[in-house]
């Protein structure tokens, strides 16, 4: 049985989530760092989704406070914190590959959000 909400797209508004979320929707929520700003992305079904604005630009964050408050208000309980930046060190010649999103979310830390 296919449920509109499901249907998600590349971005994403809050109420977009709450309302797929309020419709059985559980997605794997990835808090992402990037040098203190920090982004959210829902990985569903097979897909990704990034949190946006209204009109369509990537929600940023500079704490995960605000995204705590934000994500536990529409039932979200939990998430997992990964960094942008996890990639090998050219400056002192440690070989790296960019890390795949599987790779990502095993290697993350466990964060709540109530």
């Amino acid at each position: 049985m296919s449920i509109p909400a499901y249907q998600l797209g590349d971005q994403v508004t809050l109420k977009q989530i709450a309302s797929a979320v309020s419709n059985g929707l559980t997605p794997i929520v990835e808090v992402e760092s990037m040098d203190g700003i920090y982004t959210v992305r829902f990985h569903h079904a097979n897909d990704v989704s990034q949190l946006a604005d209204s009109a369509g630009r990537t929600r940023t964050f500079l704490g995960t406070g605000e995204i705590r408050d934000l994500l536990g208000s529409i039932g979200l309980t939990h998430g997992v914190l990964t960094w942008g930046d996890q990639c090998g060190d050219e400056m002192i010649g440690v070989p790296g590959h960019a890390l795949s999103p599987d790779e990502l979310l095993a290697s993350g830390t466990r964060i709540a959000f109530r």
